[in-house]
Formats: structure tokens, C-alpha cells, sequence
């Protein structure tokens, strides 16, 4: 069940990246999709061009079509250039203008979360949220995601190349690329809850470091900077640890690929030096193959570091939805009065609250602050005056009773029409 869960969750992250970052963008994508697939294809000329130098330009002396020869590769190579920079000055720079986007809107809905999210979450920790969490999306946008399907039709096109030249060889070389293809798959699958699990401590680790320095005061007033030493050493121990992981995994993908992939190399060599010797292959059509197995190999080394820095980008996008998914002040279907202009009359009737189940801060208190009037609370610290005025500001909801506003119930009356109203001056305490 908690698998299934997994897959769901990870279904609708896809399905809304596509339809609220993908799909928007088409047009953009669609330019840099063609831009990807001039440039592969120009990248394919050199190979083809090579077989015809060596078996009909050199062997009968053809000066003209040497000429002509050098110059479509020549002509192909500025077309490499040109398509490579546009594609990166187009894709990378709408990359940024999303991450800033996205930046805003996270920011817009965590301004607007309830206080009690504020209460339980560390400043240092949403700062993470809204700053690091939505890099990982220009990979999406930016040139990641083109160069994947470039690198898919290159391989593809050039598989269809090498079957030309030689099936033989061709098939041989599959049979690592199929390995090399099934542990990728696996180890991007085995790295995504990893690289989420990296945001929270980062965000975790940041969000203690910032509460820190900014209660220095505090920390050396207590003599707890053993303690505060102790706690971030624990955070960047188990960021290491997560970091640690993705490196083995990632790590073992390039390896795998270095070693599947040399030994495909090594086999064409006693291979296609046998077929040469028997007549089966010419040295032109061998170092055709040979540019071309290149020109398949890496697109495809290329994509498992693409895969990774989607998965990073997906994870990061996970833990952003799950701060865009909660419900804001506003969303709060049974606030629907909206305060006309108010004289100020707030009476509390047998009001209790609580910060934590069975730990009641105030119990059933009753009085009443009339219009135009001074209201002053008194007591001991840890009596419950700035959860009064906490509950007044409707920062608070009470556990029981009723706290009304000229006779409107606080709890039906909504956030903005109450605190467009209200004034509020915070106090700020200097210990010395």
C-alpha cells in the first residue's frame, strides 16, 4: 500500500510538471526541440563524410569532391555552433525567469499559511523552501530536458546507421547498452526519495543555523554553545550521509558505463578487424561505425546525467507541492462574514485553548473589552496574556467558547476584512 502511495505521488508530480511548466512553454521547447535536432543532425555529418573520404576521395584522387567535401563539413560544423549557443541562450535564460516565478508564488502562498504553520516551522528552513527547492527546475526547461530527446533521436538515428553498416556489430554492441539502460533505471529510481530527503535536511540544517545565529544572545546568555555545536554537527553529518549516497549511486552509473561500455569498444576492435581481414568490411564503412558507435554511446552516458539532475529536479518539486498543496488563511470555507466597519466592542465567553492536547493555557475565561476603552492584562509569564492577545488578532482559534467582534463570531469572520481593521504593536524586549 505505502508503495502504491509512492507511485501515486510521484504519477501527480509528473502530470502537473507537464501540465503547469511543460505544457505552458511548448512553444519555447518546440524551438529548442528543433534547434536540438538540427544540431544532432549536423553532428552526423562528419561520420558519414569520413566513410566517403576514405573509400572514394582518396582512393580515386578526386580533388573537387575533397573540396567539396571539407566544406559541408566545415558548413555543418558552424551550424553545431550556432544551434548550441541559441538553444542555451533561449532555454537557460527562460529557465531562470521560471525559478524566479516559481520563487514568487512559493513565497506568496507560505506568506499566506496560517500562523500555526509559522509556529512549528524554522525562518532558515522556508528560506530553503523557497530559494532551493525550485533550482532543480531549470533542468526541466532549460536545456536538460531537449538535450534527453536530442540525445534519444541521435542514439536512435545512429543506431539505424550502425544496423546499416553492420548488424553484426551493432547487436553485439546492445547487449551492454541494454545493461547499462536497466541499472540506470534503477538507480534514478532508488535516488529520488534520497534527494528529497536532502532538501529537508538542508532545509533543516539552514533553518537551525539561521535560529542560531540570530539568537546568539540568547545562546550565550544560556552557555549552550556546546549544545548549539553539537545539534549542527549532528545536521551536516546527515547531510553528508544523504550527499554520500547519491555520489556511490550516481558513481556506480558512470562506472558501470565506463567498464559495459569499454568492453563494447574492445569487442568491435577484435570484431571488426576480423571482418576487414575477411573482405565483410571496409576500413572506410569500420571508421564510420566506429564515429557513429560515438555518436550512440554518448547521448547515451549524456542521459543518465540528465536522469539524475531530473530526479534531483522532480524531488525538489515534490517538496515544493506539498507547501503550494496547503491550505491557506483565506481557503477556510467557514469564514464567510465580512466585518463592516468596526467600533471595537471584543468580548471573550468561556474561552479555553490549548498550544498542545491537555495542556490548557487558558480555561474558561469570560470578560469583556468595550469600544473606546483600555484593556490591560496582568500576570506572571507563562499565564496566558500573549495568547489572549493572540486569540484577539485571530492568530489563535480557541479550542472552546466564543470570542465575537460587535457582536460577529471571530471564528465565521474572515482574516482580511478583520485585520484590515486591526493594529497591532509588537514589542521587542532588550535582556541585558
Amino acid at each position: 500500500e505505502k508503495q502504491k502511495m509512492k507511485k501515486k505521488i510521484e504519477r501527480t508530480s509528473i502530470r502537473k510538471v507537464f501540465k503547469t511548466i511543460i505544457w505552458p512553454r511548448r512553444g519555447l521547447l518546440l524551438i529548442g526541440l528543433v534547434l536540438i535536432i538540427i544540431n544532432r543532425l549536423s553532428g552526423l555529418v562528419l561520420p558519414g563524410a569520413s566513410k566517403y573520404l576514405i573509400d572514394d576521395v582518396i582512393v580515386n584522387a578526386d580533388m573537387h569532391m575533397l573540396k567539396v567535401l571539407v566544406a559541408v563539413v566545415g558548413g555543418a560544423i558552424v551550424v553545431q555552433s550556432i544551434t548550441s549557443y541559441s538553444l542555451t541562450l533561449l532555454l537557460s535564460v527562460e529557465a531562470q525567469h521560471l525559478i524566479a516565478k516559481l520563487r514568487s508564488q512559493v513565497q506568496k502562498q507560505i506568506i499566506n499559511l496560517p500562523i500555526n504553520f509559522f509556529d512549528n516551522a524554522k525562518s532558515g528552513e522556508l528560506v530553503s523552501r523557497i530559494m532551493t527547492d525550485v533550482e532543480g527546475v531549470r533542468n526541466l526547461v532549460g536545456t536538460g530536458l531537449v538535450q534527453l530527446f536530442g540525445g534519444i533521436l541521435t542514439a536512435i538515428i545512429a543506431f539505424v546507421l550502425l544496423l546499416n553498416i553492420s548488424p553484426q556489430m551493432t547487436l553485439y554492441v546492445m547487449v551492454p547498452l541494454i545493461v547499462f539502460g536497466l541499472i540506470s533505471l534503477k538507480a534514478f529510481g532508488y535516488i529520488r526519495p534520497i534527494f528529497r530527503e536532502r532538501g529537508k535536511l538542508n532545509a533543516e540544517v539552514t533553518g537551525r543555523l539561521t535560529e542560531s545565529l540570530n539568537g546568539i544572545r540568547v545562546i550565550k546568555g544560556f552557555n549552550a554553545e556546546r549544545s548549539e555545536e553539537s545539534t549542527f554537527e549532528d545536521g551536516v553529518e546527515k547531510l553528508f550521509l544523504n550527499v554520500r549516497k547519491t555520489l556511490t549511486t550516481t558513481s556506480l552509473v558512470t562506472s558501470s558505463a565506463t567498464l559495459l561500455l569499454g568492453l563494447a569498444t574492445v569487442g568491435i576492435m577484435g570484431l571488426g578487424g576480423y571482418m576487414i581481414m575477411n573482405g565483410e568490411l571496409t576500413v572506410g564503412d569500420f571508421f564510420a561505425f566506429t564515429l557513429y558507435l560515438g555518436f550512440m554511446i554518448a547521448p547515451i552516458v549524456q542521459m543518465s546525467n540528465i536522469g539524475s539532475q531530473i530526479t534531483e529536479a522532480f524531488a525538489g518539486l515534490d517538496r515544493t507541492e506539498e507547501i503550494m498543496n496547503m491550505a491557506r488563511e483565506e481557503d477556510d470555507e467557514t469564514r464567510t462574514i465580512v466585518l463592516p466597519e468596526a467600533r471595537g466592542d471584543i468580548k471573550f465567553d468561556h474561552v479555553t485553548f490549548a498550544y498542545d492536547e491537555g495542556k490548557k493555557v487558558i480555561k474558561d475565561i469570560s470578560f469583556d473589552m468595550p469600544a473606546g476603552t483600555v484593556t490591560a492584562l496582568v500576570g506572571t509569564s507563562g499565564s496566558g496574556k500573549s495568547t489572549i492577545a493572540g486569540l484577539t488578532a485571530s492568530f489563535l482559534e480557541p479550542d472552546s467558547g466564543v470570542i465575537t467582534v460587535d457582536g460577529y463570531d471571530l471564528s465565521q469572520v474572515k482574516h482580511s476584512s478583520f485585520r484590515s481593521q486591526l493594529g497591532v504593536v509588537p514589542v521587542s524586549y532588550t535582556h541585558l
